[in-house]
């Protein structure tokens, strides 16, 4: 079977998931992470993911867990203790350490609100997930949950860390195990066409958001005036958003751990986005091959965002009650959003002066 057509399928043969683990085995021996060697084989990760399930002699094992209970398990992680969050897209992943605690949900919307693990959940693209157990650094066991839209995109990952209580972890797995299920993945939609720049009301942009009250605004702002992201920063150029170099990232992280300013750095997928909140001291740039990359490598916070794949960045102001809010946005050669800086605030404060003075020295 032609491997461009797998995807498209549930691999419930054993010859067809068989050839996949062969297959993936060989790319992760030649040292390819397991997005990148899923890649190679013309798979999604979730197809690769959902094909090493069952019985097989593999060293990656996976279980499916029962959908529909995303929230449930995530709640069942807090008495596993401290565990690492990891979201990521194309081109930023972001890791935090943590305790999932204060999770909430309202419709397919999730909320997991704590100064360590910061999430904000999209239930509605969580279409799989999988306890997953491979050989990890060191000739130790790598544990993680890992959950994927219905494209085989990873949205959001759990790995064990060594402080984790794995008594407690194995527990979730036996809960919420479905043992012998599957799950189809399907290529994506294409993303729809943005609508001409001639077409948008561009003076009731404008003065849309000069109104603004809160950030949050900001969605249905552009859901009413028909407009996309970046689209809406060309709009406003000026009055409320300038464009700046594409290199600007590392400069903002480098300046940022150099004067100690708190600041919140979001990235996400298309499941969920990931927030940390606090200062950034380690900062790192790294070539590896084909790839240039700037790296925050802080105890309990890793950031790697692959400079090279940067098309754009955006300086935005939003006007608030609390004042302007200032954010630094970085889109990649998707046209999506793929990280956000912001200085550290809670709704009701005016924005750090340090961060808007950081923001604002970028141009």
């Amino acid at each position: 079977m032609n491997t461009a057509t797998m995807d498209r399928q549930t691999l419930s043969t054993f010859s067809d998931a068989a050839a996949v683990r062969a297959a993936f085995a060989s790319q992760r021996a030649a040292g390819r992470r397991a997005k990148d060697a899923a890649q190679a084989i013309g798979l999604s990760e979730g197809a690769v993911v959902q094909s090493h399930t069952g019985t097989h002699d593999q060293s990656l094992q996976a279980t499916p867990l029962r959908g529909g209970q995303w929230l449930a398990v995530l709640q069942a992680l807090e008495a596993c203790g401290p565990v690492m969050a990891l979201t990521r897209n194309e081109t930023v992943v972001h890791e935090k350490d943590g305790i999932y605690r204060n999770l909430t949900q309202q419709g397919p919307i999730g909320l997991c609100v704590n100064p360590d693990i910061d999430l904000r959940l999209f239930f509605m693209h969580w279409h799989a997930g999988y306890a997953v157990v491979e050989p990890g650094r060191g000739g130790s066991t790598a544990h993680s949950l890992q959950f994927f839209d219905a494209a085989g995109v990873a949205v959001h990952k759990v790995y064990a860390r060594p402080a984790t209580d794995l008594a407690a972890w194995q527990a979730l797995v036996a809960h919420f195990a479905d043992v012998g299920g599957e799950h189809g993945f399907k290529p994506a939609a294409p993303q729809p066409a943005v609508a001409p720049d001639a077409s948008i009301d561009a003076a009731g942009l404008r003065s849309a958001w000069a109104a603004m009250q809160d950030t949050h605004e900001f969605f249905g702002l552009l859901k009413k005036f028909g407009c996309e992201r970046q689209q809406s920063f060309r709009l406003t150029q000026g009055e409320f958003c300038q464009p700046l170099a594409t290199t600007v990232v590392t400069a903002l992280l480098q300046r940022a751990a150099e004067a100690a300013t708190p600041i919140m750095v979001f990235a996400g997928s298309k499941g969920c986005i990931q927030i940390h909140s606090g200062p950034v001291q380690r900062i790192v740039p790294m070539d590896t091959p084909g790839a240039q990359w700037i790296n925050v490598l802080d105890p309990g916070f890793n950031l790697h965002l692959r400079t090279d794949r940067v098309r754009s960045v955006w300086l935005v102001r939003k006007p608030t009650a609390d004042g302007v809010v200032t954010s630094v946005e970085v889109f990649d050669d998707t046209g999506e959003v793929v990280a956000m800086f912001f200085g550290v605030r809670k709704p009701g404060q005016p924005e750090l002066p340090q961060w808007r003075d950081l923001a604002e020295s970028l141009q």
